[in-house]
């Protein structure tokens, strides 16, 4: 028994350890997950939104000091109960999601592991066993160390995850697990290969006949029955098909994308501000610094947001930008930089560079 819980112990602490850490890195990655959580057609606890950045960092410690706190033999009784606990939050969150199909990608291991909400389900199936092995077995849940050891260790541990999470959301995430990570090339994160499998999809066809609605497959072809009258379509996705890393990426102005002639040049800074009335602007003067010199050295400047041009001329006129605005996806100018104001630098279309306006002063061009 005692060999069952050491191994129990072990994968469930390595799993709280690896998920808490892949957020820690990108907590705000975390809290847009939460907001797609709260929004109106899931749980519909729209009013919790701004409260999300707050509640990932709190979730990411304390997912990863459980994590921490089991492995060493820290306070076992609470670490178990603990971890029952919020495994069953994560199970609950996980079902609905699933079931509901509401938000297709949990974020339980960030964007280092992307598992589909069944997937991530049977996962939390899979712990929900060995905490309840754990639970029985906890007199068996031993200290590595002294007491007064894992005590400090517990302590220590928190301090650093705490300066972590603070340290990157004034940068960015200490390991870029995204598809426009440095080093990436966006043209080619968009290619869908040749062959690569397509989405399957179910239609179920619903015609009236003799005065009742009736649902046909499309092997049945209730349209070639006499006197049948069409009422709906209801389509249902089977089989995920090939997603191309990147995609719905452009860069519109005046309802023309410009995407492929920008990719293309080799000095390109983006200053990505995906909601301008979210974004940080007391760091806009540090952005009209940084484009100026830019420009000086030859660099095409673009602001990217999704808001629509007349709120971004209001920024142009108050600070005195020499740039021009493109539009995107707001998801996708999250996904891009977790900064509000941030900067990229392009080359080609593969990125070389990326910072949040706080480094604005540090960047050498």
């Amino acid at each position: 028994m005692k060999i069952l819980t050491h191994i129990a112990r072990l994968l469930v602490a390595a799993t709280f350890i690896f998920s808490g850490f892949v957020k820690l890195v990108d907590p705000l990655g975390s809290a847009y997950k939460f907001q797609d959580y709260f929004a109106a057609d899931v749980l519909n606890l729209e009013f919790l939104s701004p409260f999300a950045l707050p509640f990932s960092i709190i979730l990411i410690l304390a997912e990863i000091m459980l994590g921490v706190t089991l492995l060493i033999g820290f306070k076992p009784k609470i670490t178990v109960w603990s971890l029952l606990i919020l495994t069953l939050v994560f199970l609950f969150l996980t079902w609905y999601s699933a079931y509901y199909n509401k938000v297709t990608d949990c974020g339980c291991f960030g964007d280092a592991v992307k598992l589909s909400p069944w997937e991530t389900f049977y996962k939390n199936i899979v712990l929900l066993g060995l905490i309840i092995i754990l639970l029985f077995t906890i007199k068996n849940i031993k200290p590595i160390f002294s007491v007064n050891a894992v005590k400090w260790i517990s302590f220590g541990s928190f301090i650093v995850f705490l300066y972590i999470s603070y340290y990157v959301l004034q940068h960015l995430p200490l390991i870029d697990f995204r598809p426009y990570a440095i080093g990436k090339n966006i043209p080619e994160g968009m290619i869908i290969p040749e062959g690569a499998k397509q989405d399957v999809y179910e239609d179920t066809w619903i015609y009236n006949v003799d005065g009742e609605n009736k649902e046909f497959t499309t092997a049945e072809k209730p349209w070639e029955i006499e006197g049948a009258t069409f009422v709906d379509r209801k389509t249902v996705l089977l089989e995920k098909g090939y997603e191309a890393p990147i995609h719905d990426f452009t860069m519109e102005r005046d309802g023309v994308d410009f995407t492929n002639f920008l990719m293309q040049k080799e000095k390109l800074v983006l200053i990505i501000m995906y909601n301008l009335d979210k974004t940080n602007t007391s760091l806009l003067p540090k952005i009209k610094a940084f484009s100026a010199k830019a420009l000086q050295e030859g660099y095409d400047v673009y602001a990217m947001s999704s808001n629509n041009e007349a709120d971004f001329l209001k920024l142009k006129e108050e600070y005195q930008f020499d740039f021009d605005v493109l539009f995107c996806d707001d998801i996708t100018l999250k996904t891009m930089i977790r900064a509000n104001p941030g900067i990229m630098i392009l080359n080609k279309g593969t990125i070389t560079g990326k910072w949040n306006a706080n480094d604005a002063d540090d960047i050498n061009l």
